[in-house]
């Protein structure tokens, strides 16, 4: 469950990366925060 909440959220930021919400919010440091915990997991697999 853990997992597809996790999909979820990763799928949001994504979207709003792209259109362009999280750099009027000044909210980019989300995309750096879903990297740094997505790579040791491709590493681990």
């Amino acid at each position: 469950m853990w997992f597809f909440v996790y999909a979820l959220i990763s799928v949001i930021i994504i979207i709003l990366h792209y259109v362009g919400v999280l750099a009027r919010n000044n909210l980019q440091w989300l995309v750096y925060v879903l990297v740094a915990t997505i790579i040791p997991a491709i590493i681990w697999l």
